[in-house]
């Protein structure tokens, strides 16, 4: 399951993903609102946070995220992933440098950090 965070500022989106992450979720919360953002700004930076109890993502999910991150790949300005998972962790690592922007890594308990960090 995927949900909004909130309190962030207008050009930045938060996501906690919990549990099983399943195409459903990236029709019903993620696209939308990567959409409703966009329509507001031409660039958005994004926080997605694995949380404790995230399981993993469903194979169509995966492909999901694919899809929509490089659809919008020139309008991302900054991207933090938090996330305990060490797998997800290195390989968001390795494709940060083929990404346009920014791309940090955060730890679940720097989730502070990871949203300072992002509204600079």
């Amino acid at each position: 399951m995927m949900k909004l965070m909130s309190d962030l500022p207008d050009d930045v989106l938060g996501i906690v993903a919990e549990g099983k992450i399943t195409p459903d979720d990236y029709e019903t919360v993620l696209i939308p609102a990567v959409d409703k953002l966009l329509e507001q700004n031409e660039k958005i930076k994004i926080i997605y946070q694995l949380a404790e109890n995230f399981e993993n993502f469903d194979v169509s999910a995966m492909i999901d995220d694919s899809k929509i991150g490089m659809k919008h790949l020139a309008q991302w300005d900054k991207v933090a992933l938090v996330s305990n998972h060490r797998t997800i962790n290195t390989f968001v690592k390795f494709f940060s440098y083929l990404m346009p922007c920014e791309v940090r890594v955060f730890a679940n308990d720097s989730l502070l950090a990871a949203k300072q960090w992002i509204v600079l």
